[in-house]
């Protein structure tokens, strides 16, 4: 709390009156992350109606929050403290809610029941933060923009291939 409160630029006590402790302080960041990440999966759906287009720019989303210098996304997807009920429910809240808006597409386009479409978007969200972070850890061998075009070409094939209904 010591170096936190130095590089915040205020003194100990000021950060105790925000944060009583290091768990509070934490999970202020951790939702500060989690809305990043779900915000910016929203505005990739939100900038086309392409559905393939849509596909890539979720994918990038990821691919470039996990590779982000801020190293942000360990907050979300590598914490020890998982087992926290309330790390717990911010993590689990990035995948719910970005697979809540990519249901809510697949639902309008394919006329699937919303579980059915919930269970697709949380395929595609599960493949898309692990392939992510896979990629990281895997020194190198694939630049971000092909990686993240692989798993894009990947996912688009598989949920693609459901018709769209008129």
């Amino acid at each position: 709390m010591d170096d936190i409160a130095e590089r915040a630029g205020v003194s100990k006590p000021v950060l105790y009156q925000h944060f009583p402790g290091k768990l509070d302080l934490y999970l202020a960041l951790l939702e500060k992350s989690a809305n990043e990440i779900i915000d910016r999966t929203r505005e990739a759906l939100a900038s086309t109606d392409e559905n393939k287009e849509r596909v890539a720019r979720t994918v990038e989303v990821f691919y470039d929050y996990v590779a982000s210098e801020s190293g942000a996304f360990r907050l979300v997807f590598e914490s020890d403290l998982t087992n926290d009920p309330a790390v717990r429910e911010q993590v689990d809240r990035v995948t719910n809610e970005c697979a809540e808006v990519i249901a809510e597409i697949i639902a309008e386009d394919t006329g699937f029941a919303p579980a059915a479409s919930h269970l697709l978007a949380v395929g595609l969200v599960g493949q898309i933060q692990v392939s992510a972070r896979y990629w990281l850890h895997d020194n190198g061998n694939l630049s971000q923009a092909d990686a993240a075009r692989l798993v894009a070409g990947l996912s688009w094939r598989g949920i693609g291939g459901y018709p769209k209904t008129d």
